[in-house]
């Protein structure tokens, strides 16, 4: 039993939290968290790529940056659809059967031979790529107790840096030691890693008490799962506000990270966007801010939390738009640049997990996530249409401001849920 000296302790400290963590809990949290940075690097594979492909195939920019909107879309539609899942079947048996998706498309993409292959793959990847996230943050937050759930589920969101990290080690690994032609290759065949983490998933991971209760009360009731009840009163202003939520931070995140190294190169002439420096440097911001970010919905609560990184994400966009930059202060902004545009999805997971009723708590989180996805890839589509208009900076940092508005009149909007207990029958 849990002593009230040891409450306090993992409350202000960053660390204590894991070590209270029952074995399952810990199970599940690194089986989430691999699954989540492996996602991560498979994902993250092709931006490393784009310039070998340009180059060997001769295809676009528009083209290439079709393949990327293309995984988003897809996305989308697959975190929905695999919620619904893990409704129905288990937030287990649907984690596996995503990770074992995304990867075997991402190992496919070795074999390609044209754009038009490249395309189906990339897009049937984007079904598994956003159906992980949804199977997996819907059971770390089912499995963690409320008074460490931010910290744990948050922390599994900083697994996405790390598995950035690892692609882009890979990247530099295979590139030295191989040709152009096989380097880009070997890379999307090691995406067919993830698929052995089934095995360890299969074996050492339970569905959530809460989740298997819920079904013995429906059962017994003589109730069905309705994945529609999300767009059902009263459930259906929580998931249009989470919605909202989610397409202020994901369209932000758009805005900033695809039109910023454009507008740097082409208005400021910067030429450290293209070092290694500069990508780690962002990548141990996201990592960081990540971290930072669990740590604080937990201390501070859900809402407070994400209008930190809201408005933090706001003063960076304007200190790299306005202010006068050279390539050392580029370096300097990346860190809070990967800090807050990164950091503020860790508080999504445990925040939706409270929202909604365990009995369509998948559902809801897999269609307000991925909504929130798909909509906000479309931010750079406005801010490329906008720059035809007014000069590209203000461009960005308008629809940044707009994206990070809608977020921060959603939360205004949704109750606190620190600290709420998950129950069969909600």
């Amino acid at each position: 039993m849990t002593t009230q000296a040891s409450v306090p302790t993992s409350e202000h400290s960053p660390t204590a939290w894991y070590g209270e963590l029952q074995p399952n809990e810990r199970r599940t949290f690194w089986a989430c968290f691999l699954g989540w940075g492996l996602d991560a690097m498979d994902v993250q594979i092709y931006g490393f790529v784009i310039p070998t492909l340009m180059a060997t195939w001769k295809i676009s920019s528009t083209q290439a940056g079709l393949l990327a909107t293309s995984t988003l879309l897809l996305s989308a539609f697959g975190g929905w659809f695999a919620g619904m899942l893990s409704d129905r079947f288990g937030r287990v048996k649907t984690l596996q059967i995503t990770v074992v998706w995304f990867a075997f498309f991402t190992f496919l993409q070795g074999f390609t031979q044209s754009f038009e292959q490249l395309a189906v793959c990339r897009a049937l990847m984007g079904l598994g790529f956003g159906g992980e996230w949804a199977a997996g943050a819907v059971l770390m937050g089912e499995v963690i107790s409320a008074r460490h759930r931010g910290k744990a589920v948050g922390t599994v969101q900083s697994g996405w840096a790390v598995g950035w990290g690892v692609a882009a080690l890979l990247y530099a690994l295979y590139f030295s030691i191989f040709d152009a032609e096989t380097a880009w290759r070997a890379l999307f065949f090691t995406g067919f890693a993830p698929a052995l983490l089934v095995f360890y998933i299969r074996r050492y991971v339970d569905e959530p008490a809460v989740y298997q209760e819920t079904k013995k009360v429906m059962a017994e009731a003589g109730h069905a799962t309705d994945v529609w009840e999300v767009f059902k009163m009263p459930v259906l202003k929580t998931t249009i506000l989470c919605s909202l939520l989610a397409t202020g931070a994901q369209g932000g995140y758009y805005a900033i990270t695809t039109w910023l190294p454009t507008y740097l190169r082409t208005e400021h002439k910067l030429t450290v966007l293209g070092t290694s420096g500069y990508l780690a440097v962002i990548i141990v911001g996201s990592f960081i801010g990540y971290l930072i970010s669990a740590y604080l919905t937990d201390r501070l609560g859900r809402r407070i939390n994400f209008v930190i990184y809201a408005v933090g994400s706001m003063v960076v966009v304007v200190s790299y738009t306005y202010l006068p930059v050279n390539d050392t202060l580029m370096l300097v902004l990346g860190f809070p640049l990967g800090f807050f545009a990164s950091g503020i999805f860790s508080g999504c997971g445990p925040y939706f997990t409270e929202l909604f009723p365990t009995r369509i708590r998948g559902s809801a989180q897999g269609f307000t996530y991925n909504f929130g996805r798909g909509f906000g890839a479309l931010f750079p589509t406005f801010v490329g249409a906008l720059s035809a208009k007014i000069s590209l900076g203000p461009a960005i940092g308008l629809f940044a401001v707009i994206a990070y508005g809608l977020l921060l009149i959603a939360v205004a909007m949704l109750p606190e849920t620190k600290g709420r207990e998950l129950s069969a029958r909600a």
